[in-house]
């Protein structure tokens, strides 16, 4: 069974930086591609930046370019999100999605979900 677990998450000051992962078992994780959603409370599930199988192709949401690097090792099986200069509206649920072909923004074109990790961006 594929199960992507995130770790990571926790309370950071504005300005301040994070970095997030996940793990996935139970798939031959170098043929999918990978991408990180987030949630806030009353919000629609947002796309925050996708990778491909390889790692050659990435991807991310207006609101954070230039801000969030996302990579993976597929030695690991590993996908991480670097998150720096953390604003408060960055606060939310922040998920780890899978999906067998390429990288997509839409959440519903996505196979296993992660169980989320909380990120506060608080002073």
């Amino acid at each position: 069974q594929v199960q992507p677990v995130e770790s990571g998450g926790g309370l950071v000051q504005p300005g301040g930086s994070l970095r997030l992962s996940c793990a996935a078992s139970g798939l031959t994780f170098s043929l999918y591609a990978m991408a990180w959603f987030r949630q806030a409370p009353g919000n629609e599930r947002e796309f925050v930046a996708g990778i491909s199988w390889s790692g050659g192709t990435t991807s991310y949401g207006n609101s954070v370019k230039g801000r969030f690097t996302i990579s993976r090792d597929n030695a690991k099986n590993t996908v991480d999100l670097q998150m720096n200069s953390l604003k408060p509206e960055d606060t939310a649920v922040y998920y780890c999605a899978v999906r067998r072909t390429s990288v997509s923004s839409s959440p519903a074109r996505y196979d296993y979900w992660g169980q989320g990790t909380q990120v506060t961006v608080s002073s």
